[in-house]
């Protein structure tokens, strides 16, 4: 399907306005190549609104006509509102969708990353585990959730996100409880396959329902409060932790048996009540248990087109629309595309060594199993705080690669540490010190998931991408397990030299790709430029090029 043909910024007034903030597709042009002869005005009416022009709109609107668009019914290139109805109506999605998908988050991240405090017990001796057997189980892990990311991803988009994301969590959390009865080496590796291949996609998939409610421009704040759900569970499981760990043998259960069957009982409860709190869409929120809906009759045409206007190719497939092998295939052979997913394989790398040995590497200098777990939580808070403050950066100075380049600024001088510091795992409170300032990192992970959905440019692709990339980040996931390594106990010195060079990699990377999509936009302005205004708006009509292929279409960096 074609894709937006106009997006930019304009400033959001109390005045009536047709949208709020954009993204574009020619950025900073002043002559949008609808008209020849439009003034200044018309333009910047025009970028906030391109359904103002009626050729735009009747296309946009027989495009969604005909894939059944769920909210097509809404859509209205006429409506105005005011900043004061926008910004009441983003607080009430934001307590409603974003909120929500913290939860599950947090419910997906509990049962994940549980393992992290179990180990902290007698978990590995009462299984008859080492250090290997938990590398192995944590890779095993690992791939079966990336392989499970794509065919997640076709399901929810045919299904629908609100159907299978509840679903998911409700599987999972069965297995996650299920692991109180662990007694083998081969029983945990099963239940580590089974956890991945039914977590795997969870992410794309919110993602996906959350690009249904916000703006490009608003996307990536949320995303960054959606993944300080990562660091807030690790407070608040550190903290459960803590009093789980300490019922070792009541009826005769050791602490973390007690622990993976409280917490996928709570993650369970999670799933079920998110089956009536996800609405397929904004104009779906009325059903039998929510008579009143969330959204005014008004709200509802609010809410659809200032996405709509945004980015008019968010409707170019229905909610229960399957991505098509055809679309499938095109999508993954994007190549503009793979320069995120590059970032995304190496640049968390180096942090995710520390990440899971933490607590192994405390208990092996002196710390007892509860101190241990206590002290997961200060790291957990900083990094709420450095992943909220990149975030914001990034979208204030409108610049991605360069902000999330911060963060291997950040992890540089750690690493250095990490590997040539004499007391590195072997000075209790130093080693401490050092593993929090490195896990107090800004994190950029939600820059470059609304990256890859700003660059993707059409549903069907944006569905895919959102997959591939997190694959990417999983494939990376899978390499650092072997990083740190049985025979480079304990101070892990051959480990830590990987982490420095991967580091500085994922440096340079960053650099790339800014130069990548600096180059690829400087190309397409040279063939556009070189169009008289006849073939510009045959272009834009007629082409069946889709995606970040257009021509019309200027990526993000």
């Amino acid at each position: 399907m074609p894709v937006p043909i106009i997006q930019t910024s304009i400033p959001v007034t109390d005045a009536p306005i047709a949208t709020s903030a954009s993204t574009t597709s020619l950025e900073g042009k002043k002559n949008n190549s609808i008209h020849s002869s439009t003034t200044e005005e018309d333009v910047l009416l025009l970028k906030a609104n391109p359904f103002l022009d009626p050729r735009i709109a009747s296309y946009w609107s027989d495009v969604y006509d005909a894939c059944e668009y769920e909210c097509r019914d809404a859509f209205d290139p006429t409506l105005e509102w005011t900043a004061e109805e926008e910004k009441k109506i983003i607080r009430k999605i934001d307590l409603r969708v974003t909120l929500w998908a913290c939860v599950m988050f947090f419910a997906l991240q509990t049962d994940r990353g549980n393992l992290t405090q179990v180990i902290s017990d007698n978990f590995l001796e009462d299984l008859g585990l080492n250090t290997n057997d938990y590398n192995i189980g944590n890779t095993i892990f690992l791939v079966t959730f990336l392989f499970a990311e794509l065919p997640s991803q076709l399901v929810s988009k045919k299904v629908g996100p609100d159907r299978w994301i509840p679903a998911q969590i409700c599987l999972w959390s069965i297995v996650a409880a299920l692991q109180c009865f662990l007694n083998s080496r081969g029983s945990f590796f099963a239940t580590r396959a089974l956890l991945g291949l039914l977590e795997g996609g969870f992410i794309p998939d919110v993602v996906l329902w959350l690009s249904y409610f916000y703006t490009s421009k608003e996307l990536p704040i949320r995303l960054s409060i959606f993944w300080t759900t990562l660091s807030t569970t690790g407070v608040l499981t550190g903290l459960l932790a803590f009093a789980l760990l300490h019922l070792r043998g009541v009826a005769g259960w050791a602490g973390w048996r007690w622990l993976f069957l409280i917490e996928g009982l709570i993650t369970f409860t999670i799933g079920v009540i998110s089956f009536f709190m996800m609405p397929a869409s904004a104009v779906q929120t009325k059903t039998w248990f929510r008579p009143k809906g969330w959204f005014t009759d008004r709200e509802v045409g609010i809410v659809v087109n200032r996405v709509l206007r945004d980015d008019p190719s968010k409707g170019d497939m229905n909610n229960r629309q399957a991505i098509t092998p055809k679309i499938l295939w095109a999508c993954l052979c994007d190549y503009n595309l793979w320069p995120v997913y590059m970032l995304g394989l190496v640049v968390f790398i180096p942090f995710s060594p520390p990440a899971k040995y933490i607590t192994l590497v405390l208990r092996g200098t002196g710390f007892d199993t509860f101190t241990t777990n206590l002290l997961t939580i200060p790291y957990n808070i900083f990094h709420i705080i450095t992943l909220l403050l990149i975030t914001r950066l990034s979208v204030y100075l409108n610049e991605r690669s360069l902000v999330a380049a911060l963060q291997s600024i950040w992890g540089l001088p750690c690493v250095i540490a990490l590997r040539w510091w004499s007391g590195a795992f072997i000075d209790p409170w130093g080693t401490y010190a050092l593993l929090t300032v490195i896990l107090s990192y800004p994190y950029c992970h939600a820059i470059l998931v609304a990256w890859t959905s700003r660059n993707s440019n059409s549903v069907g692709t944006r569905s895919v991408s959102a997959a591939v990339y997190n694959m990417a980040v999983q494939t990376g996931n899978v390499a650092s397990n072997f990083i740190y390594a049985e025979d480079d106990k304990p101070l892990y010195k051959k480990g830590n030299t990987a982490l420095l060079v991967i580091n500085i990699v994922g440096f340079i990377l960053f650099g790339l790709t800014k130069l990548y999509y600096l180059w690829r936009n400087k190309q397409r302005d040279r063939i556009w430029d070189a169009m008289s205004e006849d073939e510009k708006a045959d272009y834009l009509a007629n082409t069946r090029v889709f995606g970040s292929a257009r021509l019309d279409f200027r990526f993000a960096h």
